[in-house]
């Protein structure tokens, strides 16, 4: 039984991944600050302490595997200096401690697929933007560029160790588990669509389902190396996405525009992503042979509701 080490594995992502690995017959380390359930024959906990640099040595000599997902959430609380530098450093740290545990731990871990984000891209030249942006395009200098740069840099000593590494870069995750689509409905509730700012901004969007089959994808296929975009092949406006949830919800509702100027009061710095447009391309994943199932908003939009 091959075993996949995750970190970040109780978060939204990480419980949907471990529940579709678990569900494939692999065995699943969930690495976290304290243990949270018992050991099972498939499922178990190992602890490590970022800050401290601390890593269960018996769970990184039996993976097999390694996917990294910790780091503190972009969107949980308004970005003051402290909140952004918990933000860079929990990520930066966490990935430099793997490395390290590698470096130092025996172990027959074959690849490490990390995650990152398409913070890396900056604001689309032009709406629409006739040239999606592709993983070649270089880090934006915003705060988002800096720390996806620095967040996928902290891993990259690893290639140089033989070991096979994978990042993806993700786009907003729609699942009905939390996270933007929680966010989104929120004012649904109340007959409100409320599109952002001018709604024409776009949002390049990823099916959680489709989300847990690229890290799966990404750990079981050997050609897959380097830096690839979690998005799907449809990017939309934002006034698109939040009218494909208000239609599959088959509620009345009204649409009404939240204007720029009020998400930058109640929003601050984090408002700069909410009205960003990024067109970001899911082409280079394709043609490895990646097909997504949710490759339309509407249809994604559907399967929650």
């Amino acid at each position: 039984m091959k075993k996949v080490l995750i970190t970040g594995g109780t978060g939204m992502v990480g419980r949907a991944l471990t529940d579709a690995l678990l569900a494939k017959g692999y065995h699943v380390i969930v690495m976290s600050r304290k243990r949270k359930e018992a050991n099972t024959a498939q499922l178990s906990w190992a602890e490590w302490n970022v800050e401290q640099q601390t890593i269960d040595a018996d769970a990184i000599s039996q993976a097999d595997y390694i996917i990294h997902l910790a780091g503190a959430g972009v969107a949980d609380k308004r970005w003051t200096a402290t909140r952004k530098k918990e933000i860079a450093d929990s990520r930066v740290m966490s990935g430099q401690l793997l490395v390290k545990a590698l470096s130092e731990i025996p172990n027959r871990v074959k690849a490490v697929v990390s995650a990152s984000a398409i913070g890396w891209y900056g604001p689309d030249p032009e709406v629409p933007n006739p040239s999606p942006f592709t993983e070649e395009a270089a880090p934006y200098s915003d705060f988002l560029g800096q720390t996806c740069r620095q967040w996928e840099e902290s891993t990259e000593a690893l290639t140089a160790k033989g070991i096979r590494l994978a990042k993806l870069r993700i786009g907003i995750v729609l699942s009905n588990k939390g996270g933007a689509l929680k966010e989104f409905v929120k004012p649904l509730r109340f007959g409100v669509a409320s599109v952002l700012g001018s709604g024409r901004q776009v949002v390049s969007w990823v099916h959680i389902d489709d989300l847990v089959q690229l890290f799966i994808y990404a750990i079981e296929n050997e050609q897959v190396a380097g830096v690839y975009n979690a998005v799907a092949p449809q990017p939309v406006t934002n006034r698109q996405l939040i009218l494909a949830i208000a239609k599959s919800r088959k509620r009345f509702y009204i649409t009404l525009p939240v204007p720029a100027f009020v998400l930058k009061l109640m929003l601050g710095e984090m408002s700069i992503e909410v009205l960003k447009s990024a067109t970001v391309s899911a082409k280079k994943i394709q043609q490895t042979g990646f097909a997504f199932r949710y490759t339309g908003v509407e249809e994604a939009a559907k399967s929650f509701f």
